[in-house]
């Protein structure tokens, strides 16, 4: 179930809210992914709203799909903004572990294989081998 949640990077200087549904969280093990491990949950852009920080937000554009976004001075990644139609288009994915109300140890996390672009197999209960 969707629930409106705030968030922000490590300092401080970056808040948001968005409506996600925290118990859908997933990992993914494309290359940047891996590196950054983070736990996502994705909206629709209208389900995202910045509010505070835009000047300290850089991002990083992986691939043409789109886009992470990270906090200048702490360096934490707190979003990203992708359009992939296998995923239902335009998305915006929150990186569960900035959310201020919980806990992402607590969560049941499923498994993309981004690292093959294998987006319509859906995600899984367990992480997709290293290989």
């Amino acid at each position: 179930m969707n629930t409106m949640h705030k968030g922000s990077c490590h300092c401080g200087a970056v808040k948001y809210e968005a409506n996600v549904d925290a118990e859908s969280a997933t990992r993914c093990n494309c290359s940047i992914c891996t590196k950054l491990g983070p736990i996502g949950a994705t909206t629709k852009p209208e389900g995202f709203h910045l509010l505070a920080g835009k000047e300290r937000l850089r991002s990083y554009a992986m691939s043409k799909a789109g886009e992470r976004y990270y906090c200048e001075r702490c360096g934490v990644f707190v979003y990203g903004a992708f359009d992939i139609p296998e995923m239902g288009g335009p998305t915006v994915s929150v990186n569960l572990n900035t959310l201020d109300d919980i806990d992402p140890g607590l969560l049941s996390v499923r498994y993309w294989d981004g690292r093959h672009d294998n987006w319509m197999a859906g995600p899984r209960e367990e992480p997709w081998p290293i290989g």
